[in-house]
């Protein structure tokens, strides 16, 4: 995947002036998608793209795009394009809470208990003040007024939005959706939303944006196919800036290994997004973008590159801003201008081995070795076998670990084809580059 919040991307205002025309600063993502394709991407998520007041999670109208952004007929046009390229469009769907200017919501504010919208928005009441000052009080999402929470037990609610994801997928041949906020919604409405979608197109794909707790609470043949990986985010990086490559093995080990919560889970990976800093401001060493990335598309999972972060753009958030992760970018600028221009291109190249080995897209996995700044793992099907290592260090060093199988020889698939023998069941690599590693394929 590769992830996009485009308000940002395409210079949008910061907030939306209801009275201008639209302006299609989609059209800029054109010139993205061969980018894309070299990359390896054949799927896009789409940050918010509907009409909204602020920042694209304050939606106004579910029905249409974002006027900052263009028309649905500019939508429908960009999609058409990106699957012309083999890239699948999946958008992000904010159906648990809505902005302030949402048409119901402004019913509401003019009619009070009047409005026939009263019961759309979660615990609203007429025996208080709102902190705007509203003559009710109703929940914000996680304690924040300018979202409100949407009543999602409500049917006429839900027909409300089942219809919008229904005009979506009719509109811009849209493959899936990624939920925000999944992780408060009710089970309920995600079995009544997955049964809808899966009814129009059985293949549509639902991502939940769970941050802590058990997956498999949400994530399950009823509900949703997959969830943000949160727990493996923060150690894909940390292992590296603390040379103790032990916090992610114990991560991957309790998803994937033996007995592993998640091993049949297809789990969101990513190292950065829209809400957290850039994965290069967390390192002290830049060359460990090096041996994050390979670990990313390694890894089980689906593997997610937030936009800029393949050049190792920097940018930390502050409490109260996080527009600065969100930046609009220049495709040639940002090319001539990288912090690591060659980035970009070992990425393209693990894409490139991860589409080439089904063992790194579906395969089982294995620990073989961990030290504080080298981990070595495999993946394994019926029909391939691969161990990949990896060296945080900054000198190279030497692996001898035990394979299990009828192996005598391993092939560096990422390094040239370099060949090592495998001898009464041990292989021994007297070099993995420093920031670095191998992707080895073994062979009888």
């Amino acid at each position: 995947f590769y992830h996009i919040y485009p308000l940002g991307l395409t210079g949008a205002p910061e907030r939306n002036d209801f009275s201008l025309p639209p302006v299609a600063r989609l059209e800029q993502l054109y010139a993205w998608i061969p980018h894309l394709k070299a990359l390896g991407v054949n799927g896009l998520y789409l940050g918010p793209l509907f009409e909204s007041t602020a920042h694209g999670y304050d939606t106004v109208d579910y029905y249409h795009v974002d006027r900052r952004l263009g028309t649905d007929e500019t939508l429908a046009k960009l999609s058409a394009a990106l699957h012309a390229s083999g890239i699948r469009l999946v958008l992000d769907a904010v159906l648990n809470h809505v902005g302030r200017d949402f048409w119901a919501f402004r019913d509401v504010q003019a009619r009070g208990w009047d409005s026939p919208y009263r019961d759309w928005f979660h615990d609203l009441r007429f025996d208080g003040r709102s902190p705007y000052g509203d003559p009710f009080t109703y929940e914000g999402w996680a304690g924040h007024h300018s979202l409100v929470k949407l009543n999602l037990g409500n049917p006429a609610v839900r027909e409300h939005l089942f219809g919008a994801v229904a005009s979506w997928m009719d509109a811009f041949a849209i493959d899936g959706l990624r939920l925000d906020a999944a992780d408060v919604i009710a089970p309920d409405f995600l079995r009544s939303l997955a049964a809808f979608c899966k009814s129009r197109r059985p293949d549509f794909w639902l991502l939940g944006e769970i941050v802590q707790g058990d997956y498999r609470r949400l994530v399950n043949p009823q509900m949703l196919d997959s969830a943000t990986n949160y727990e493996c985010y923060k150690g894909l990086y940390s292992s590296l800036d603390s040379a103790n490559y032990f916090e992610i093995a114990y991560a991957l080990n309790r998803q994937f290994g033996e007995g592993g919560l998640y091993r049949n889970m297809p789990l969101y990976n990513f190292v950065d997004n829209h809400d957290v800093h850039r994965v290069a401001s967390n390192l002290r060493n830049p060359a460990h973008l090096y041996p994050l990335y390979l670990l990313l598309f390694s890894m089980p999972g689906v593997p997610s590159l937030y936009y800029g972060s393949e050049w190792g753009l920097e940018a930390r958030r502050t409490p109260h801003n996080d527009r600065m992760l969100r930046p609009q970018l220049d495709l040639g600028a940002i090319r001539q201008h990288a912090p690591q221009p060659r980035l970009s291109r070992d990425i393209a190249r693990l894409a490139a081995l991860r589409g080439s080995l089904p063992a790194l897209r579906y395969g089982e996995y294995r620990q073989l070795y961990v030290a504080p700044q080298q981990f070595a793992f495999a993946r394994f099907t019926g029909q391939e076998h691969v161990v990949v290592l990896l060296n945080a260090a900054d000198a190279p060093v030497s692996f001898d670990i035990s394979v299990s199988g009828n192996f005598s020889v391993a092939v560096d698939m990422l390094n040239g084809g370099e060949r090592f023998s495998i001898q009464q069941g041990r292989l021994k690599v007297p070099e993995v580059p420093a920031c670095w590693g191998r992707i080895l394929q073994l062979a009888a």
